[in-house]
């Protein structure tokens, strides 16, 4: 019998040694290595393994011309949020990794997926919960929800104890569960089921004999991962995988492991709000910018076609410091509302506090309207806010920000229907941004007066072929080119 290999694992970033080690030459972390167990003795055969080996030819290098192309066939899922994320459907053969904080809902996302794929035989993987407990999932989730406004499909709940009966997802297709965490067993029912989809929940729980560590060490995820794969390579079937987050909101396991799937996803939102984000972190056959938004109801995930509606609240009576402004998210436009409250600090040390926002990018905004405006704002509390427990990155929602704050600082509310869509500069000046067209009709949708942009969006003259058409749009646009303009045309 062969003597076992023993390595070392960071488990921060998974960065392999032959030897203990007090730094970690790769993350720069402190004591994270671990030993483990890496190889058995008497485990040479990997668990997935082509049909012919014997057949397997070296590549050789051919010219880019030569290449042959043909566009990804992808399956659509009745879930349109999905698609878009997704890049417009699943592909053949890809691996996709979901994480999110423990009870955001991944696992109810994955099986209202699964419940509901059309004519495809699905194979959905437990490692963390019992039959039962998926059974009652699922007689919650069924009849499945549609998005506002469209109608319900029906589906059978049929199960057994190991190996469920197909449970229909109203669209002729078939949902298998299997309660399972060895990967040996797992293909085994994979190769007599011959699905079309699998879902694995959740990586972590898995576990390969040929690996000696326990489910969810580095080495276990990293090798479990590479089985699956394989698999999903070999056969062009897809695999999702669940998997779980730090308390640094990573993905746990190896760093790796995000560069051996093809789409990395990530389920996000607030407990205390309903609704829940779907973002795309990496994705090799679509945008890695897209943003799906759902809503969390009694009977599962809603879609929500509409995100500017559910950001913007109504309100009957102008408040100071509330204002709207134009974002992107991938392709897709949404208005949000922006909150500030400045009031006179009680402590002595002003505090800056920021939700859904970076925190060092208002310090920025803060000082720019202090030496270009005149404001005093270093004794100043400053909190901001981006309604509906979203995180917005776009510096185009700068000079909404700092609108608010002067709104907040003067206790003068905006005026009603007035969006904003603007970088500010450190010497003050509104910066163009991308896509505007899209923001401006997006406001001019959901009904707003006036929107303020830069002047730099327009282009200059002897450009006339690329000219902006501004006559189209029926809301009124400002150009202005400085935050002190667009205080002159707010207060006056």
């Amino acid at each position: 019998m062969a003597k076992s290999k023993i390595a070392y694992f960071c488990q921060s970033c998974g960065f392999e040694s032959p030897k203990w080690l007090g730094k970690c030459p790769s993350c720069q972390q402190w004591n994270t290595f671990v030993e483990e167990v890496i190889e058995k003795g008497n485990a040479s055969v990997p668990a997935w393994k082509p049909a012919s080996t014997s057949q397997q030819r070296a590549n050789k290098p051919v010219q880019v011309a030569d290449i042959t192309y043909a566009e990804e066939h992808r399956v659509p899922t009745p879930d349109k949020e999905f698609n878009r994320v997704l890049g417009g459907g699943i592909v053949p053969g890809s691996l996709v990794l979901i994480g999110g904080e423990p009870g955001i809902g991944k696992s109810t996302l994955m099986l209202q997926l699964a419940l509901n794929m059309p004519h495809q035989k699905v194979l959905y993987v437990s490692g963390e919960e019992s039959d039962r407990q998926i059974k009652m999932r699922a007689e919650r989730l069924s009849p499945p929800p549609p998005p506002k406004g469209g109608a319900k499909n029906s589906a059978s709940t049929n199960f057994d104890d190991k190996q469920a009966p197909p449970l229909g997802g109203g669209g002729g297709g078939a949902c298998y569960i299997l309660t399972e965490t060895s990967t040996q067993n797992i293909f085994k029912q994979i190769e007599s089921l011959e699905p079309d989809l699998v879902v694995i929940d959740s990586i972590q729980t898995l576990h390969s004999a040929h690996i000696e560590s326990t489910p969810g060490s580095v080495s276990q995820v990293r090798e479990c991962t590479a089985e699956l794969l394989r698999f999903a390579k070999e056969t062009s079937t897809p695999v999702f995988l669940i998997g779980h987050i730090t308390k640094d909101g990573m993905i746990a396991g190896p760093k790796i492991l995000e560069h051996m799937v093809d789409t990395v996803l990530q389920f996000e939102g607030d407990r205390h709000h309903v609704y829940r984000i779907l973002r795309t972190i990496k994705n090799r056959f679509g945008s890695s910018s897209e943003l799906g938004i759902y809503e969390m109801m009694g009977e599962g995930l809603r879609e929500v076609s509409n995100p500017s509606e559910i950001l913007l609240s109504h309100r009957e009576t102008p408040l100071s410091g509330i204002t709207i402004s134009a974002t992107l998210e991938g392709m897709r436009p949404m208005l949000i509302e922006t909150q500030a409250l400045v009031s006179t600090s009680a402590y002595g040390m002003p505090q800056r506090t920021a939700t859904g926002f970076d925190t060092k990018r208002m310090s920025m905004l803060l000082a720019v309207l202090e030496k270009r405006c005149g404001f005093r704002l270093g004794a100043k509390d400053v909190f901001l806010n981006i309604t509906g427990g979203i995180r917005v990155e776009d510096p185009a929602i700068d000079l909404g920000l700092a609108a608010a704050i002067i709104s907040s600082h003067e206790d003068m509310p905006i005026p009603f229907k007035t969006c904003f869509a603007g970088e500010l500069g450190l010497s003050g000046e509104i910066r163009a941004v991308n896509r505007v067209e899209q923001r401006i009709a997006e406001a001019q949708k959901l009904g707003f007066n006036q929107i303020f942009i830069s002047k730099y969006n327009l282009p200059a003259s002897g450009q006339d072929k690329k000219r902006m058409d501004l006559s189209r749009y029926n809301i009124d646009i400002k150009i202005v080119s400085s935050i002190e303009e667009v205080f002159g045309l707010l207060f006056g």
